[in-house]
């Protein structure tokens, strides 16, 4: 549970309930008929974290309804088919949601083992390239947004000191068994985007213990609501020169347009010093 606390007013002005969805095991790629198992790992047991998911074929299915077997807090898929392909998260009764995990399951003889969770800057990473049928000590290329890293005799590759550049889509290939699907690697700050979510959520509650209904939908629509999600895997980012900076446009857009919807005041001011630029957003606020 992650509070919110003014020191100014003494009292806290949002509670954000958390839980962290987890995999086991540990990756984002499986083989057609493999044993899944996922966990709402919650901090507080009674927000009733519920495990959903978004296919090609479901849209916010309920674990133990609508697929697989649910026993208290895991979700247990016993023959994962490629059909169990999506995105997967946690969701409570009052509609928060937890981190969201993207799986692929492959027909494939191939699969990129890789971290299911975003991965801290400065940690390492090891991704291992795995056949079905035979051991996993096969010479595998591995490949970063379509060009070859390196090849490594025993099937698996640690990236040391992991930074930001490093995050992007990979895939591994074994000569003779075939390649592996892409894997989207999320590499994070220690504390940067909690905070600004939390200070995001700061801004428009405005001091208050209750969040405008508008303000809440906003904020879960830039936390990413999976509902919102293609199915499909991301497509491959922009060239890595300025992957980082258009990152950094797209929140600052969101910033920008959160602070103007949430504020009336600071939208008036806008309004009398930049003109022009106040009537972009306006088109943007109302038509984007």
């Amino acid at each position: 549970m992650v509070y919110l606390y003014v020191k100014k007013k003494k009292k806290i002005v949002y509670v954000f309930p958390t839980a962290r969805l987890s995999v086991s095991p540990s990756s984002s790629q499986f083989f057609d008929g493999d044993f899944v198992s996922l966990s709402c790992e919650e901090d507080d047991s009674s927000a009733g974290w519920t495990l959903r998911r978004n296919t090609t074929t479901d849209t916010r299915a309920e674990c133990g309804d609508e697929f697989g077997r649910s026993d208290g807090s895991l979700c247990i898929i016993n023959d994962i088919v490629p059909m169990d392909s999506g995105v997967y998260w946690c969701e409570s009764r009052e509609g928060n949601v937890s981190n969201m995990v993207n799986l692929t399951v492959t027909g494939g003889s191939v699969i990129l083992q890789s971290p299911v969770l975003p991965v801290m800057e400065g940690d390492d990473v090891t991704l291992l390239c795995k056949t079905k049928t035979t051991p996993s000590n096969l010479t595998a290329a591995f490949y970063k947004d379509g060009s070859l890293i390196r090849k490594q005799p025993t099937g698996h590759m640690t990236i040391q000191h992991v930074s930001r550049s490093d995050e992007g889509l990979y895939k591994c290939d074994i000569s003779g068994h075939g390649e592996s699907r892409s894997s989207w690697i999320t590499v994070t700050g220690e504390a940067s985007d909690l905070f600004f979510l939390l200070f995001m959520q700061f801004v428009c509650v405005g001091g208050t213990q209750q969040t405008k209904p508008e303000t809440y939908i906003f904020l879960n629509q830039f936390q990413v609501l999976p509902h919102l999600l293609l199915h499909q895997p991301p497509l491959p980012p922009s060239p890595p020169h300025f992957t980082l900076l258009l990152r950094r446009l797209l929140r600052l857009v969101h910033l920008v347009r959160l602070l103007l919807l949430c504020n009336p005041l600071l939208l008036s001011l806008c309004w009398c010093l930049f003109p022009p630029y106040l009537g972009c957003c306006w088109f943007y606020w109302l038509y984007w």
